[in-house]
């Protein structure tokens, strides 16, 4: 049994179907839900930014990544699910560390991902956190993949 379920959430439609798949899980289950969003401060290069400039971007990151929670927090108390939200920040250290260690630290007992399903040289070049959180993770991982388009 899921009592804990923890949902990394990123604001895209893929986090959006992860996150339905995980709130029919926790309605099935009476589970709660716990939903983390990361905010990558490492986007800058404060060498080449004034001060004033990159904290004016960080405080916008974080007020863009609290509002993905909050919508997304909202989203699942509609449904009749328990919920909390977590903002982490990280300076380019991998989303997926920090999600492996929320589940932990929560503890998790599932985390239920979306993942683009990128192949060939694209994932290459831009990589895959769920991969990396399934590879990583201490409790089972649900990755939700969009469904493809028919040819």
């Amino acid at each position: 049994m899921y009592n804990k379920i923890l949902v990394p959430i990123d604001g895209s439609d893929t986090a959006v179907l992860g996150l339905n798949e995980a709130i029919k899980i926790a309605k099935n289950q009476g589970s709660t839900i716990r939903l983390v969003h990361i905010v990558d401060e490492y986007v800058l290069d404060y060498a080449y930014s004034p001060g004033l400039y990159a904290t004016n971007v960080i405080e916008t990151m974080r007020a863009t990544g609290q509002s993905v929670l909050d919508k997304a927090e909202a989203h699942v108390r509609e449904s009749g699910v328990q919920v909390e939200s977590v903002l982490q920040e990280t300076i380019g250290g991998p989303a997926a560390d920090l999600i492996v260690a929320q589940a932990k630290a929560w503890p998790a007992d599932l985390i239920v991902i979306g993942t683009h399903g990128r192949r060939g040289l694209r994932r290459l070049a831009v990589g895959s956190d769920a991969e990396q959180v399934l590879r990583s993770a201490p409790v089972p991982v649900l990755m939700v993949r969009r469904p493809e388009k028919a040819a």
